[in-house]
């Protein structure tokens, strides 16, 4: 048991699309963007930007904020491009796929000097996410040994 004073509940988390608060829906709920339960999630129903929420959280702590489909393609981008990397990174260091996925987003933010509040693929805003893929892209290309013509 906590003895202090509580804990303050984080703040609902806007749209950074139209500025509404968004609200927690859960499987079942008319506005939960998926088929099947993939836990709750924070959506903006207008703009259909919706981010999940931290596993095990009793405050429904977002994981970062709410991505609209063009902010989802992007961030899936991403994921495809840093793949090759965190497979590199589990095979030389024996890391499991999430250590070495948190160490390459950890690398990028880093190198890029991106302003975001965890080092995480769900703090980046679309245009950060764009930057990130052209420097995984690059770094990629200049470590690619020189195809003769």
């Amino acid at each position: 048991m906590r003895v202090g004073r509580p804990i303050p509940a984080p703040p609902q988390p806007l749209c950074d699309d139209c500025g509404a608060k968004a609200k927690l829906a859960r499987a079942g709920d008319e506005t939960y963007p998926y088929l099947e339960d993939h836990g709750p999630v924070w959506i903006c129903a207008a703009c259909q930007a919706w981010i999940g929420v931290r596993a095990r959280s009793k405050h429904n702590t977002p994981l970062g904020r709410l991505a609209n489909a063009a902010l989802r393609e992007r961030k899936s981008q991403l994921h495809d491009a840093l793949e090759p990397l965190v497979a590199a990174k589990m095979r030389r260091d024996g890391v499991n796929a999430f250590e070495a996925r948190g160490k390459a987003m950890k690398w990028v933010i880093a190198s890029l000097g991106l302003e975001v509040a965890t080092p995480s693929i769900h703090a980046l805003s679309l245009e950060q996410c764009e930057q990130a893929i052209r420097y995984v892209e690059e770094f990629q290309a200049s470590r690619r040994p020189d195809r003769p013509a």
